[in-house]
């Protein structure tokens, strides 16, 4: 092969490579979007009165630039999904009206994506009571932030991560008055006190995910997206703490947790989510039903 050929498919290939590492919100502060929604003020020209002024961005508008720089979309700019016309500003008042594209536009009936099984999540999630109670209101966005989702549970090696960024997703309106009463309509539920008959609450939220508890399994699913109402939520410890645990079929189905009932004393002693019940160690089980029966015994001589 001519060597000149060679060099050009050479620097093709490293032109690539550099395009792939670049993000469009690598520079926020030059970004038409990020260099006022990066910031928690704005300064613009007000040609109303002829004077630049400065104003508090609302913080709902504020964008994580590091977040969006690690999520999903990072090589999507700002208008692949909003409006051209919000390149300029003061914005448009009935921009805020139009509907927001959903997941499904980009990602429904593509066969690229099918793995992601996009279609079931959503069939999952009519089922679901934040469906039925909001219906086409409660889109994918509500939970999964367009600008910073990252597929934690698909990709994570390490369990605390995964359970912290999806209770997080809960958290985000569970635990926010204003976002869980303009979606609900009514007072946001003090967590606490409705979980008090729950034992070792702290750990519990600490070690596993609401939808453990608040979803039917779904074995087909990596998540499953059938949230129950309260009513119809786990609250039998046995489902969880038992050889043939619930959360064999939902937090520690994936394949990156599979190390973590290897069998091995390492895995249990540096498993930081180790449930009892669900995780068996052979020689353990023998060594605590040898030490019950001596303990028995012992107290039977005494």
């Amino acid at each position: 092969m001519n060597k000149r050929l060679i060099f050009l498919i050479f620097l093709l290939y490293i032109s690539s490579l550099d395009l792939k590492a670049q993000s469009v919100y690598d520079d926020a502060k030059n970004h038409v979007c990020l260099k006022c929604h990066s910031s928690q003020i704005i300064s613009f020209h007000n040609e109303v009165i002829g004077k630049e002024q400065k104003k508090l961005m609302n913080p709902y508008y504020i964008i994580d630039t590091t977040g969006i720089k690690n999520g999903v979309h990072q090589n999507f700019d700002c208008t692949d999904c909003h409006s051209f016309e919000y390149s300029t500003y003061p914005h448009l008042a009935n921009l805020k009206l139009e509907p927001m594209a959903s997941c499904l536009d980009c990602h429904g009936g593509d066969p690229s994506y099918a793995t992601y099984q996009f279609e079931r999540i959503d069939e999952e999630f009519k089922k679901s009571v934040h469906f039925k109670v909001s219906g086409e209101d409660f889109t994918c966005g509500k939970c999964h932030s367009q600008h910073t989702y990252r597929p934690t549970a698909r990709n994570s090696d390490n369990v605390m991560e995964i359970v912290e960024y999806s209770n997080s997703l809960c958290l985000s309106c569970h635990n926010d008055m204003n976002k869980y009463e303009m979606v609900a309509g009514h007072e946001n539920p003090k967590l606490v006190q409705v979980h008090e008959w729950l034992p070792n609450q702290e750990l519990h939220f600490k070690h596993v995910r609401c939808i453990e508890c608040h979803t039917e399994v779904a074995d087909s699913l990596m998540v499953s997206h059938n949230i129950l109402s309260k009513d119809l939520a786990v609250r039998k410890c046995a489902e969880c703490h038992n050889s043939d645990s619930r959360l064999k079929a939902s937090l520690y189905k994936y394949t990156n947790l599979q190390n973590r009932s290897d069998g091995s004393v390492k895995s249990i002693l540096s498993n930081e989510s180790y449930v009892i019940g669900t995780q068996q160690f052979p020689l353990l089980k023998t060594l605590s039903i040898i030490i019950f029966f001596l303990t028995i015994a012992i107290m039977k001589k005494s």
